[in-house]
C-alpha cells in the first residue's frame, strides 16, 4: 500500500512537472513576440465623426465603423452586469483567465477530436479584448495560447474598468454597430440609460454570434438567447425574480432609428469633408470622432437650391425639348397603343441621375390637346395642353411610348420636365464674418459631385471690373472721374499680338464717367482705366481681395480673362461691402475632438467676458476686431455705391429686389461661355455662376444680366424676406453730393437723373451754389481746393 501511494505521488509529481515545464515552454514559445499591452492604455477606438448645420441638425456622418464611444462611468451598471453574466461572470475574480472555464473547454475539445466541430473556448472579457485589438480572429491553438498570455498581462497592466470600457465600446454587435451605444440606437433607438432589462439582455446576447442572434433578422433565436441571459442575470443576483419574469414576458420589439430630419446639402457637406481631410487627414475624419459645427443656414440652403434649379431649368427650357429619356415600343395597330405590359417595361428602366423629385412616366395617348401618361405602378395622369406648348415648339412633341420626366401639379395633372444640360452654382456669405451660409454646386449631387462653386475655374468676365474700379478709387479717382470710351490698342510685348478690347455693343461712347462705365459694363472704360493706374496695382488689389493668388499682369485680365472660382469672387465682393475688412470664406465654425476640446475655431476675435455662462440683462460683450484691412472703407463704399447703380439702372436691373438696397455686377466671358452675377445687400453677399461643364457658348444673346441676375434676385428676395431693411453703411468722412448720374456734374435736386455721389474728403466737385460763388470771385466753402474731377478729369 505504501509503495502504491508512493508511486501515485511520484506520478502526480511527474504530471505536475510536465505541466509546469510544458507551460513554461509554451509561454516562452509564444510570449516573446506578442504586441505591447501598454498600447491599450491609451487606445482610442474608431468613433463616428459628425457634421452639424448651423441650427444643430445633423448634416453628415463619416465613419469606418458605426460607433458611439461611452466612458465606463456613463454606462449603466445593470448593462455591465448583463454582459458579465453572459460573457464572463468571474470577471472581477480571475486574473485574465478563468481556469474553471478553461478546463471545461479542454474536456469539450478533447471529446470533439476527430470531428469537424470548431474548437470551443472559454474566452474571458480580457481574452476577447486581446483577440479584438491585438490578434487575428482565427480559431487556432496558437492564437488561444497567445490570447491567454495577453489577457494575463492585460489584467496586471490595466484596471478592470479600463478593460470593460475597451470591451463595451469595441465589441461588434451586428448590423454594422460597434459598441453598446451604437447597438442600442441601432436596434431600439434608445440611449443606454433608457434600455429595459430585456433590451439590455438582448444586447448582451449578441457577442456570442451577432448574425445568429440578430433581433431584426432572427427574432426567435434572439429571444431564446435573451431569455438565457436573463436567467444568468438572475443566478448572478443582477436582477430579482420579479424583474426576470417581467423581462422574459416582454416582447422582443426592435425600433428603427428615428433621426431628426437631416439637412440635405450634399455639395456643402462634401466641401466640408474635403476641408477636414486636408486639415486632419482621413484617419481623423473616419475614426477620430470629430464634432464639426458647419456654418450652413438650412433655410438659406433650401432657398439657394430651389433658386438655382429654377434658373437652370428655365434656361434649359428656352433651349427647347431634346427628346424623351427612353421609348417603349407600341403594339401594332391603330390608334397607336402600348402593349399591355407597358407598366412593367417602365418599372424595369433605371431612372437617370438628376431626376430628383420628378417621376418617370410613359405617354399613353397624345394628340393636339392634353396628353395621357402612365406610371410604373399602373396609375395614369394627364398633361394639360398649356404645359405641352414648350415641348411642341419647333416641330417637336411627344409620341406614344415616350418615357419622360414629369413633375406633379394640382390633382392628377403633371408637367413635362427634362434634366438640364447646363450647370451652375450659387453661394451665399455673411460679409462680416466670411461664414458660408449656403452653397450649391450644381443641378444634383447624385448626377455630378463636381462642385462648381469651389472647383470650377472659370473666367469671371465683367464681374472682375469692380476690382479695377476699387484700385482706381484707392489711387484717387472718383466715381465722377472721366475716362474716354474710344478705341484702344495695347502692345503686350513678348511676341504677343496687340490687344484691342471692344465693348459688348461694338460701339464707342466718348468721355464717360467711371460710374456709367461700371453701370453699363463698358469694356473700354475698364481697360483704359487699368492701363492708366497700371496692371501691377490691379494685380495687387486682386491678390489682396483673394480673387487670385498671384494675378498675371496681362491687360486682358482687367476684363476678367483670368480664371477663378465663384466662392473666391463672392468672398472678394463681401470684403468690399463690409468696408474693406479681410474675411476668409469658411464652411466650418469650429471643430471639437472626441473629448469636446475645441481644435479649430474660425472666429479668432478676442472677446473679454464671452465666457460668462449666465445672462442677467447685462450688455453683450464686444469682441475685439483684429481683422486686417484689404482696402480703405471710403474706397470700398464708393465701389458699393457704383454697384448699386449697376442694379438700379445698369446691366444688373434684373437683380433688383423690391424695397431692398442691392448692389452687384454682371459678368459674361468670351463667347458667353460663362455668365455670372455677384452682389450683395448690406448683410448678405451672394454669387451665381451658370455655364456648361464642357465650356461652350450659352447662346447669341446670353449674358449675366439675363441668365444669372434673375437667379440672384430670386434667392435674395426669399433670403431677406424676414430681415429688416437697412441701407448700405456710409463711412465717416465720405461726402454725398448731388450729381447727374450720366455726367457726374453737380446737379440740382429737380434733375430727374440726380443721385447722391460718394466723394472722399477733399475730392468732391463744388455744388451748383459753390460754383456760382466761385465765379463771383468769392472763396467757395468746403471744397475750394478740390480738383475739378467731375467735369474735365482724367483721360
Amino acid at each position: 500500500m505504501v509503495r502504491l501511494m508512493t508511486a501515485l505521488g511520484s506520478a502526480i509529481m511527474l504530471i505536475v512537472v510536465v505541466v509546469v515545464v510544458g507551460g513554461v515552454l509554451l509561454f516562452y514559445r509564444y510570449a516573446h513576440d506578442l504586441p505591447d499591452i501598454q498600447q491599450l492604455a491609451t487606445y482610442e477606438p474608431p468613433v463616428t465623426s459628425r457634421v452639424y448645420a448651423g441650427d444643430g441638425r445633423l448634416m453628415a456622418e463619416y465613419a469606418a465603423e458605426k460607433r458611439v464611444f461611452v466612458p465606463i462611468g456613463s454606462i449603466p451598471p445593470r448593462l455591465v452586469r448583463a454582459f458579465l453574466s453572459a460573457e464572463d461572470k468571474n470577471f472581477y475574480e480571475h486574473q485574465g483567465i478563468d481556469t474553471s472555464g478553461v478546463i471545461r473547454a479542454m474536456i469539450t475539445n478533447f471529446n470533439n477530436l476527430g470531428s469537424d466541430r470548431r474548437l470551443v473556448g472559454a474566452s474571458t472579457i480580457p481574452q476577447q479584448v486581446a483577440k479584438n485589438f491585438l490578434l487575428s480572429g482565427d480559431v487556432t491553438f496558437e492564437r488561444k495560447i497567445k490570447e491567454a498570455i495577453l489577457a494575463f498581462r492585460m489584467d496586471k497592466a490595466l484596471s478592470k474598468d479600463r478593460i470593460l470600457e475597451l470591451y463595451l465600446n469595441e465589441i461588434y454587435l451586428g448590423s454594422g454597430a460597434y459598441g453598446v451605444a451604437a447597438a442600442a440606437l441601432n436596434y431600439f433607438d434608445k440611449s443606454l440609460n433608457d434600455l429595459s432589462v430585456a433590451e439590455m439582455a438582448t444586447l448582451a446576447a449578441l457577442p456570442k454570434a451577432p448574425n445568429n442572434y440578430d433581433p431584426i433578422r432572427q427574432p426567435a433565436a434572439a429571444k431564446a438567447r435573451r431569455d438565457w441571459v436573463i436567467g444568468r442575470m438572475l443566478e448572478d443576483g443582477a436582477i430579482t425574480a420579479e424583474e426576470a419574469d417581467a423581462a422574459r414576458a416582454e416582447p422582443l420589439v426592435t425600433r428603427p432609428r428615428q433621426m431628426a430630419e437631416p439637412v440635405h446639402a450634399e455639395y456643402f457637406a462634401e466641401e466640408v469633408r474635403r476641408e477636414l481631410v486636408r486639415r486632419y487627414g482621413e484617419s481623423a475624419l473616419y475614426k477620430g470622432g470629430l464634432v464639426v459645427h458647419a456654418t450652413l443656414d438650412p433655410r438659406l440652403q433650401t432657398i439657394a437650391d430651389a433658386a438655382l434649379r429654377r434658373g437652370l431649368e428655365a434656361f434649359d427650357r428656352r433651349k427647347g425639348w431634346r427628346g424623351p429619356i427612353a421609348h417603349i415600343d407600341a403594339a401594332d395597330g391603330k390608334p397607336v397603343r402600348l402593349a399591355p405590359d407597358w407598366a412593367g417595361q417602365l418599372a424595369a428602366l433605371t431612372p437617370p441621375a438628376g431626376l430628383g423629385d420628378w417621376q418617370m412616366a410613359t405617354v399613353l395617348q397624345n394628340g393636339d390637346g392634353d396628353a395621357r401618361i402612365g406610371f410604373a405602378d399602373g396609375n395614369t395622369g394627364r398633361i394639360p395642353t398649356a404645359e405641352l406648348r414648350w415641348v411642341r415648339q419647333g416641330g417637336h412633341g411627344l409620341r406614344v411610348g415616350d418615357v419622360i420626366a414629369v413633375a406633379a401639379l394640382d390633382g392628377n395633372t403633371w408637367s413635362p420636365r427634362q434634366i438640364p444640360e447646363v450647370q451652375g452654382a450659387l453661394v451665399a456669405i455673411d460679409p462680416h464674418t466670411g461664414r458660408v451660409l449656403a452653397l450649391t454646386g450644381g443641378w444634383d449631387y447624385r448626377q455630378s459631385q463636381f462642385n462648381r462653386a469651389t472647383q470650377a475655374m472659370r473666367q469671371p468676365g465683367s464681374t472682375f471690373k469692380p476690382v479695377v474700379y476699387l484700385c482706381a478709387m484707392e489711387a484717387g479717382y472718383t466715381p465722377s472721374s472721366i475716362i474716354k470710351d474710344a478705341p484702344l490698342t495695347v502692345d503686350q510685348g513678348g511676341g504677343l499680338p496687340p490687344w484691342r478690347p471692344m465693348n459688348y455693343s461694338n460701339r464707342f461712347y466718348g468721355p464717360t464717367t467711371l460710374r456709367v462705365g461700371l453701370e453699363q459694363s463698358r469694356n473700354l472704360v475698364a481697360a483704359r482705366l487699368a492701363m492708366e493706374i497700371g496692371m501691377d496695382k490691379v494685380a495687387d488689389c486682386a491678390n489682396r481681395l483673394g480673387v487670385f493668388d498671384d494675378m498675371p499682369r496681362y491687360p486682358a485680365y482687367s476684363l476678367g480673362a483670368g480664371e477663378t472660382t465663384l466662392l473666391r469672387l463672392t468672398n472678394a465682393y463681401a470684403m468690399i461691402v463690409n468696408g474693406g475688412r479681410r474675411i476668409d470664406a469658411s464652411l466650418i465654425d469650429r471643430v471639437q475632438d472626441r473629448y469636446g476640446r475645441i481644435v479649430y475655431r474660425h472666429d479668432q476675435r478676442a472677446c473679454l467676458g464671452c465666457q460668462n455662462v449666465t445672462w442677467d440683462g447685462q450688455a453683450a460683450p464686444d469682441p475685439i476686431d483684429l481683422r486686417q484691412g484689404v482696402t480703405d472703407p471710403e474706397s470700398a463704399y464708393q465701389v458699393v455705391s457704383m454697384m448699386e447703380g449697376v442694379v438700379a439702372r445698369g446691366t444688373g436691373e434684373r437683380a433688383q429686389v423690391e424695397g431692398r438696397p442691392i448692389a452687384g455686377k454682371t459678368g459674361t466671358s468670351n463667347d458667353a461661355r460663362d455668365v455670372w452675377f455677384v452682389g450683395f445687400a448690406p448683410d448678405l453677399a451672394a454669387g451665381v455662376f451658370i455655364g456648361y461643364d464642357d465650356p461652350q457658348s450659352l447662346g447669341d444673346h446670353a449674358a449675366g444680366g439675363i441668365i444669372a441676375a434673375p437667379i440672384f434676385a430670386n434667392f435674395m428676395g426669399e433670403a431677406l424676406r424676414s430681415s429688416p431693411v437697412v441701407p448700405f453703411r456710409t463711412p465717416p468722412g465720405v461726402r454725398l453730393v448731388r450729381v447727374d448720374a450720366s455726367t457726374g456734374r453737380p446737379a440740382a435736386a429737380k434733375n430727374p437723373r440726380v443721385i447722391l455721389e460718394a466723394f472722399k474728403p477733399g475730392t468732391a466737385p463744388p455744388t451748383a451754389g459753390e460754383a456760382r460763388q466761385a465765379s463771383d470771385g468769392r472763396r467757395a466753402t468746403g471744397s475750394a481746393a478740390a480738383p475739378d474731377i467731375g467735369t474735365g478729369g482724367l483721360y
